[in-house]
């Protein structure tokens, strides 16, 4: 039989019998949507406008309860392909609506700024292939065990010590600017003390900070 939602009305349900997915679970789906009617007007873009169908104040309840978003535990947004200002907006109510989502990916979005986003639960983001300038840029993530930002566009390690106090263990910033700053891997395990893999590799001996030449000064030795 046919799915409920209008934009899904020519698909039909199919009957997988052996699969991984649970129902709190959504891979990859197209969440970007195109600017609405009176948006198009403002712009005086209403010739790319295709006729639609008028939509109830029932039926748009009724789809917008279909996006559960609230309740996904698991979820791939990657490769959205938000390429007008009204998408992204839309990309980030998605977002702020994810307060129970655990692992997310938001791979190749183009996403520049998530500062305004929280993120409440998540133990695992994968933000590669963005435009990311700072840290001070990533959604709130109390919770973040794992955390993956390679191929952004990260400059300097300012703003990292935010992390200090979240179970973070590993983080990947391979490709980014500030990984070819001057005692890159002892600087990012200083400021972040629990973190025991960057870069896909483990804290090394030579990963702990040297200490502090200047306290010497202020030793006085009696022999």
């Amino acid at each position: 039989f046919k799915l409920p939602s209008d934009s899904f009305k020519y698909l039909g349900w199919c009957d997988i019998e052996e699969h991984d997915v649970r129902g709190n679970q959504l891979h990859c789906p197209r969440v970007r949507e195109g600017p609405s009617e009176e948006e198009l007007f403002f712009r005086k873009e209403e010739h790319t406008l295709k006729k639609r169908k008028r939509v109830t104040d029932t039926e748009k309840w009724e789809k917008r309860l279909q996006e559960n978003w609230e309740n996904c535990a698991e979820l791939n947004l990657s490769f959205q392909d938000l390429g007008d200002l009204y998408q992204v907006e839309n990309f980030k109510r998605i977002l702020r609506r994810l307060i129970r989502v655990e692992k997310l990916w938001l791979v190749d979005n183009s996403l520049t700024d998530l500062s305004a986003i929280r993120l409440p639960r998540c133990r695992e983001l994968n933000a590669n292939k963005n435009h990311f300038t700072s840290f001070k840029q990533l959604p709130k993530i109390p919770q973040i065990q794992h955390l993956s930002l390679a191929e952004n566009n990260i400059t300097t390690l300012s703003g990292i010590s935010d992390l200090r106090h979240t179970p973070l263990e590993s983080l990947t910033l391979k490709r980014n600017p500030c990984e070819f700053q001057e005692r890159y891997r002892q600087l990012v395990f200083s400021n972040l003390p629990n973190l025991k893999i960057l870069d896909g590799i483990p804290k090394l001996p030579e990963d702990y900070s040297p200490p502090d030449v200047r306290l010497f000064y202020r030793i006085c030795t009696i022999l």
